[in-house]
């Protein structure tokens, strides 16, 4: 009965969310309380959900704590729950929080400074199609070499400078997104659920970019396409001229292309910081974002001709910090992690092993589902309901032919791969990278729902019919 009632409360959260504009209330106090709700009732109940979502983990946690042997069942369970799992679950929401303020406050520093007009002012085209092509496969690309959330993050603040209607930038903040998506899905650095895959050794770098890369252009090239088709004319650029007015007082050219130079080395730096140190993005954004303070505290101590209050420093950026997204991914991550230690994710998944028990079936639920819920969690479960097999020994399974797609670099990984990562465009919310873009922009949940949710949906399934298509011609 507890396990309903989490699902409908979590579904009641959703559809608030979805209904912002019409309740009146912001999304992000509708996701901290659902969140609180979520937590309140699986507590109450973790003496009967406990057994069933996590027997192993809690005997682990009891055998660890031999204190908590004298303990009440119920005080035991209440202790797991409080000094393990939402500690757990908070460390994994804190990582992608902090690595999202770091890139935030990186991003902003080279707006700031004007950085970001060495790239607007070489956009020339005012023609809504040609931007778009430019804008989303530049897109595609930067998330590949960064990740989607960080890409987005940049490019909808390009957006600003380029395009002054609201409406008309969120039709290339919802491609922006898309374009992240897609293009993270390919690259083992681009994603944190492909990093996920890659670290555990699912897959590997090489051969997911080699069975990713067509699939996951076409799922961007068929949303561009149909978007194109309904953007007619020429766009009104904003109030700004091309010759760095926005930039700050002191500030020269040649500052800001530095700071721009700086900034960009940093963020493109945090994928190889985590390949060779194997620490988590977080810390290495928080080092990035630490360079970039005292890079331009040094720039600062230079300028004794301009006075403190107008000078942009990191201090400064950070009260601008939109909070109110960041909260926003704070409730929606817990709410989801509630659910994942409550086993409600895992319940779903293994229901979908046993009644349905076909990798191209499951992983197409998989990404619709990720649409929904937070990939990573996900992806966790998918990945936890089969070891990665080794070749040799398929043979010796009960189902050799099926087993065979589990092997490293199987045909379930890439799949599952793509499905988690680009099936997240289909709704707003469904990614790190359209959270950050609804919380910039302040995109409506059900505008993107009725404009672009049909296109992401469309390049979605033709990406899994290209990959198909490669795995019927035996191209990799």
């Amino acid at each position: 009965m507890s396990i309903l009632f989490m699902v409908a409360v979590f579904v009641t959260g959703y559809v608030f969310i979805a209904m912002e504009h019409k309740v009146g209330v912001d999304k992000a106090g509708i996701a901290l309380v659902t969140s609180g709700i979520l937590w309140v009732i699986y507590i109450f109940s973790a003496g009967t959900i406990i057994p069933v979502a996590s027997p192993e983990e809690f005997s682990h946690f009891l055998s660890a704590n031999p204190e908590l042997a004298h303990h009440s069942y119920f005080e035991q369970c209440v202790r797991f729950v409080t000094d393990h799992q939402i500690i757990e679950q908070l460390g994994e929401t804190a990582e992608v929080l902090l690595f999202l303020i770091g890139a935030m406050t990186i991003v902003d520093l080279i707006d700031i400074h004007g950085g970001f007009n060495f790239i607007t002012e070489r956009i020339t085209t005012r023609n809504k199609t040609k931007l778009l092509w430019i804008i989303t496969f530049i897109t595609f690309l930067m998330s590949a070499l960064l990740d989607n959330m960080t890409s987005t993050i940049v490019m909808v603040m390009l957006l600003r400078k380029l395009i002054a209607n609201y409406k008309e930038r969120w039709v290339f903040a919802s491609l922006i997104v898309i374009s992240a998506n897609s293009g993270g899905a390919w690259s083992p650095i681009g994603d944190v659920t492909t990093i996920m895959l890659w670290v555990k050794g699912n897959i590997s770098a090489l051969p997911i970019v080699k069975a990713l890369i067509v699939p996951c252009l076409v799922s961007l090239v068929i949303p561009t396409i149909i978007a194109s088709r309904i953007l007619h004319g020429i766009l009104r650029s904003p109030d700004y001229k091309d010759d760095f007015e926005k930039r700050p007082v002191g500030i020269t050219k040649k500052e800001s292309m530095r700071i721009l130079l700086v900034g960009v080395v940093l963020l493109v730096s945090v994928p190889v910081f985590k390949s060779v140190t194997h620490l988590p993005p977080f810390m290495g954004v928080m080092t990035a974002l630490g360079l970039m303070w005292i890079y331009t505290e040094l720039l600062y101590k230079k300028k004794k001709d301009i006075e403190e209050s107008i000078k942009n420093r990191v201090a400064k950026v950070l009260k601008h910090i939109d909070m109110p997204t960041i909260l926003f991914f704070l409730g929606i991550l817990m709410s989801v992690a509630a659910l994942q230690s409550a086993g409600i994710l895992n319940s779903l998944a293994g229901f979908l092993d046993e009644k349905v028990h076909n990798i191209y079936a499951i992983n197409t639920m998989i990404g619709l589902m990720s649409s929904i819920v937070d990939n990573v969690p996900l992806v966790a479960a998918a990945s936890g309901m089969y070891p990665v097999i080794d070749t040799a020994a398929v043979a010796l399974t009960a189902d050799p032919a099926y087993m065979a797609y589990f092997v490293q670099d199987g045909i379930f990984w890439h799949l599952l791969a793509y499905c988690a990562g680009v099936g997240g465009s289909i709704l707003i919310i469904g990614s790190a990278a359209g959270v950050v873009a609804m919380g910039l922009e302040k995109i409506n949940f059900m505008w993107y729902l009725r404009n672009i949710s049909l296109m992401a949906f469309a390049g979605y399934l033709a990406g899994i019919g290209i990959y198909l298509l490669q795995v019927w011609l035996g191209v990799f």
